[in-house]
């Protein structure tokens, strides 16, 4: 897929969401609003998980993870007309990542690799840190997520939600880069291993 096209697939449902939400509270009272931005995110995942399929004839693992329990915790929020499932989800899939990322390291498996190596060529010692590192921070994105949710108001929630995570996400990715450079496999095969 085309760089455009990879972003509109991550990124678009999300920019829905948010335009459903702030038409949603310019027409509807605060619960309808986020029950309409709900609606409206679950039904540009699928569509973007469409054309993802479509184009590539595979869906990335996760947008597809993070679609899965859209549905489901998307489902029970409409269902149940209750906005606490889907402020949840985003919980719910940090620490699956952190599970899966830490759990992967208790093997002796560090699973950013697979996922990474076509942007990173790290040695093995950089790709265990990057991915007990993001397991970590994982755990605190989680936990940051419910803070945020039970003590604001949906508002400041879904901002959070769109553009908080992502620049939490970008400005820790950016920390990272100097231990990556160390890992970095040159040309021949080596590492420039140095202190983290």
């Amino acid at each position: 897929m085309t760089p455009r096209l990879n972003a509109a697939i991550e990124y678009g449902p999300l920019a829905v969401f948010l335009i459903a939400y702030a038409l949603g509270n310019r027409y509807l009272e605060d619960t309808g609003a986020i029950l309409a931005a709900t609606a409206a995110i679950m039904v540009a995942t699928v569509i973007a998980l469409s054309v993802a399929w479509i184009v590539q004839r595979r869906v990335p693992k996760v947008p597809l993870i993070s679609g899965v329990l859209l549905m489901v915790f998307g489902g029970l929020t409409l269902w149940l007309q209750d906005p606490v499932f889907i402020k949840m989800k985003p919980t719910i899939l940090y620490l699956l990542f952190s599970a899966v990322l830490l759990g992967g390291m208790a093997m002796r498996r560090p699973l950013l690799k697979p996922l990474l190596s076509s942007a990173w060529q790290l040695d093995d010692a950089g790709w265990n840190k990057l991915t007990i590192r993001f397991g970590l921070f994982f755990i605190a994105l989680a936990g940051l997520n419910e803070l945020v949710w039970r003590t604001q108001t949906t508002d400041f929630w879904v901002t959070y939600k769109v553009f908080g995570t992502m620049g939490l996400i970008l400005v820790f990715t950016m920390t990272q880069v100097g231990m990556i450079g160390r890992h970095q496999i040159n040309t021949e095969g080596e590492s420039s291993d140095g202190p983290d």
